[in-house]
């Protein structure tokens, strides 16, 4: 299957409200990053191989900006009826493997990816202080096939701007991936 492209979400629209079950267990709302000054929420999967070439790239960057006040919080809304390895047992392991310090959680109505538009993994959307969303686009360069480094470039850039009270120069990269396994009822391009 062909690589699919991050919608471009218009910047400045708000976070979308969820709550979902984390792979740990319990529940992670969006109301519990409302003091961050930044928020980063990513939608992975675990069988992707765009997302196994970043993954342990997306686990040191989230740790270092963490130590910043940053949030950081992991969706994945894949179908794990066909794509089993995407179940919470797989995430878990995953988040362990990778160093996710991070919530990863669990869309399993696929909901939540609808309402961020989601449309591969990865796909991530860094928000500001008042949740508003000021990127969207790749982590880095990284792709499954080349040999540049996975340092999230891209998204640091769009952090340091954020926690600079500055606007994130555009164009931005859109980012590059395996499209979000959707239930037949739930494709928006069906």
């Amino acid at each position: 299957m062909a690589a699919v492209n991050s919608y471009m979400v218009d910047l400045g629209t708000p976070a979308p409200d969820f709550t979902l079950p984390a792979v740990g267990g319990g529940t992670v709302s969006l109301g519990d990053f409302a003091d961050a000054p930044a928020l980063v929420v990513f939608f992975l999967s675990n069988h992707c191989p765009y997302v196994r070439r970043i993954e342990n790239g997306i686990g040191a960057v989230t740790a270092e900006y963490m130590d910043r006040g940053v949030a950081t919080v992991a969706i994945c809304s894949n179908d794990v009826a066909d794509y089993p390895d995407d179940d919470a047992a797989h995430l878990a392991e995953q988040a362990r493997r990778a160093g996710f310090a991070f919530p990863y959680l669990v869309d399993e109505s696929q909901r939540v990816a609808l309402d961020y538009r989601a449309a591969c993994t990865p796909d991530l959307f860094v928000y500001d202080g008042r949740q508003r969303l000021a990127y969207r686009g790749r982590f880095d360069a990284a792709r499954p096939g080349n040999d540049l480094p996975s340092d999230g470039a891209d998204l640091r850039a769009a952090l340091e701007a954020v926690l600079s009270g500055r606007p994130v120069p555009e164009p931005h990269t859109p980012s590059l991936g395996c499209g979000v396994k959707w239930k037949p009822e739930n494709d928006p391009d069906a």
